[in-house]
């Protein structure tokens, strides 16, 4: 990428880099289907908050490619030059158990397209499935290299332990990503993957001892632990009557995002840090409170603070 050209303001201000795919949803009422995936969502979520999002993916000419497009265009997420060029969409096959937590099977394959932004975004974010599979993680490792120490680096690992081969290897592609990185957001589950002698508040500080600013651990309705080289806090959940918990991590980080861009001057001070938590474990609830991915808006957001 090269710097910004005079009309950076015509351009996203934030660029999602990851897979995008079809969420197949399996329930006691039959089988939907919707578009997915990590930071597919997470990209969704930042355009319903009013964030200038564009995203770098691969999807299909197929129908199901056609569905993801327009599902996020719809929102406002500008889909980047050259990334519905594959040869079928991916898909994940979600299965609900009856507290409405998903577990997931995989149809997928994950290449970067040949195509970048052409500018610096004030933001980065990386994540999820994209990070660890090759070819394409290769690809989103030197677009953080790119950007790192210029842009806001943001990741999420969003562990999918079937698709990720050993954990050693797992942990090894992590760990790599982490120094190049502003922000790391992984649930208590990646943690425990990751890190299984480690509870998740020292899983927290081995990441941020690997190079990251802020660390920021979610433990669903336990709340989020989060830390940084002068503090650590932990922020409660937003109680709500779950759906199912399907995009609710995505939501969390779409209003993290949001947070970190419009923090003002004070920068990770433990005030502010409670401040975006708060916000963004209230945009998970309104996620699990309904229904599939269905990330809340700038104004619901709005509307329930007011």
């Amino acid at each position: 990428m090269t710097n910004p050209p005079a009309t950076l303001s015509a351009l996203p201000e934030v660029v999602v880099v990851g897979e995008a795919l079809i969420d197949v949803v399996h329930t006691g009422n039959g089988v939907t289907e919707h578009p997915g995936g990590s930071p597919a969502n997470v990209a969704y979520g930042l355009a319903r908050l009013d964030v200038s999002t564009g995203f770098l993916t691969s999807i299909g000419t197929d129908s199901r490619g056609a569905a993801v497009s327009s599902h996020l265009s719809g929102a406002g997420v500008h889909i980047l030059p050259g990334c519905q060029s594959a040869t079928f969409t991916s898909t994940a096959t979600a299965t609900l158990a009856d507290d409405g937590s998903a577990s997931y099977s995989f149809d997928l394959v994950w290449e970067l397209p040949s195509v970048a932004p052409t500018y610096l975004p004030t933001l980065l974010h990386a994540g999820s499935i994209a990070s660890f599979l090759a070819p394409g993680a290769s690809g989103v490792k030197s677009l953080l290299q790119h950007c790192a120490g210029i842009s806001t680096v943001t990741y999420d690992p969003n562990i999918r332990p079937e698709l990720l081969g050993s954990q050693h290897e797992a942990r090894t592609i992590f760990e790599d990503l982490v120094p190049l990185t502003d922000v790391v957001k992984l649930s208590d589950e990646d943690a425990a993957w990751l890190y299984p002698r480690k509870s998740p508040e020292e899983a927290a500080r081995h990441i941020h001892g690997l190079g990251t600013d802020l660390v920021v651990v979610t433990r669903g309705s336990e709340g989020s632990f989060l830390l940084t080289a002068e503090t650590e806090i932990t922020v409660p959940s937003v109680e709500t009557v779950v759906a199912d918990t399907i995009g609710a991590g995505d939501a969390y980080m779409a209003a993290l995002i949001l947070g970190l861009l419009t923090r003002g001057g004070e920068g990770l001070a433990p005030h502010v840090l409670e401040q975006i938590a708060r916000m963004a474990s209230m945009a998970a609830a309104i996620t699990v409170g309904r229904p599939g991915a269905d990330l809340p808006s700038l104004a619901e957001m709005q509307a329930l603070v007011g």
